[in-house]
């Protein structure tokens, strides 16, 4: 009789440790994967469900043999060096960012190749588009097509790009079947919400919940600029269709519902039930627009994301309220 790990889909989930690769360990789990997740950490706030967890560093390439010993049906590489504005739009970051983001998608992929993997998972990202389609807060453009003529608006955009390139390379000269992912924006409970490397809903949870009410929190810039924000169990869900289809070519998971920074954070403070005075400061900003465009993957997978942004805000802003009160209460958490 085989052992029960030889007859169910066995998956390695890359970044098992961050926001998005924890939740899908969840969602392979709740569908009857086994899972190996690996990362430089253990997720940060709660337990994973993983088979089997390898704390380790996919820049280096003799991980893999021990990642892959096994017959791996799929592989989801989620891991990359990465954060919000504050990290990625300094310029201070660039030569690490595109530095070790690259090497663990060469060791990945030629991990794969030599392994017998059939199908591999990309976490790319909207930063891919290119900043003259962007100008416009009120009408961007990033349907999937424009991407080129290439222009991304920092290293991280160009070294998603890159590996893009890189993925449809391997496909095309070794086999190797590839799905390609561009995130927009995805936010959600147990992401990052403090030190300087979480995405603007974390971060203006996080100023909301520990101001007093009456008092005031920053934001960078004029708050005009626009984005769009999908909540994590609607990303997990679009990854999980995407990679049982036979849809090749990249594809935007996001919400297509728009928004500015200011309304933003004024959806927050409703929800906060606070009132609180805007300060701003100067600050990376990034494009002044970007809006997930998602006829494609509508069409080709007959996906649209289901949770209204309120609702993934009011669970996101209960989730680090938490985590705000734990810090002011318990001295021995750090402090952001």
């Amino acid at each position: 009789m085989k052992a029960e790990t030889e007859t169910l889909k066995r998956a390695v989930v890359c970044g098992a440790g961050g926001f998005i690769g924890h939740h899908l360990v969840n969602r392979l789990k709740s569908e009857g994967f086994w899972v190996l997740g690996v990362d430089l950490k253990y997720p940060e706030f709660s337990h994973s469900v993983a088979d089997s967890f390898i704390v380790g560093d996919l820049r280096d390439p003799s991980l893999y043999d021990k990642l892959l010993s096994s017959e791996i049906d799929h592989v989801y590489q989620l891991a990359a060096d990465m954060g919000g504005a504050g990290y990625l739009f300094t310029g201070d970051n660039d030569a690490d960012v595109m530095h070790n983001s690259a090497l663990i998608n060469l060791n990945v992929l030629q991990a794969c190749v030599q392994h017998g993997v059939q199908r591999v998972f990309y976490s790319s990202s909207a930063c891919v588009y290119p900043t003259y389609n962007q100008l416009d807060p009120d009408n961007p453009n990033c349907k999937e097509a424009t991407v080129y003529p290439a222009e991304p608006d920092s290293e991280y955009g160009w070294e998603k790009l890159f590996a893009e390139r890189l993925y449809e390379s391997f496909s095309r000269n070794y086999g190797l079947e590839t799905r390609v992912a561009r995130f927009h924006n995805i936010y959600g409970p147990e992401g990052t919400w403090c030190g300087g490397k979480e995405k603007a809903p974390a971060a203006l949870c996080r100023k909301i919940a520990a101001a007093m009410n009456g008092g005031a929190i920053e934001i960078w810039g004029d708050g005009r600029q626009t984005r769009s924000f999908l909540y994590v169990a609607e990303c997990v869900e679009a990854v999980r269709r995407l990679m049982e289809s036979d849809c090749r070519e990249p594809v935007n998971v996001g919400s297509d519902r728009m928004i500015s920074i200011n309304e933003l954070a004024a959806t927050v403070m409703r929800i906060s039930g606070k009132t609180l005075k805007i300060n701003r400061i100067d600050g990376p900003q990034g494009v002044r627009g970007r809006n997930s465009d998602n006829t494609l993957i509508e069409a080709r997978l007959g996906w649209r994301p289901g949770t209204d942004l309120e609702a993934g805000l009011r669970s996101t802003y209960a989730w680090i309220l938490d985590q705000v009160t734990q810090q002011l209460t318990n001295p021995e958490m750090p402090s952001c």
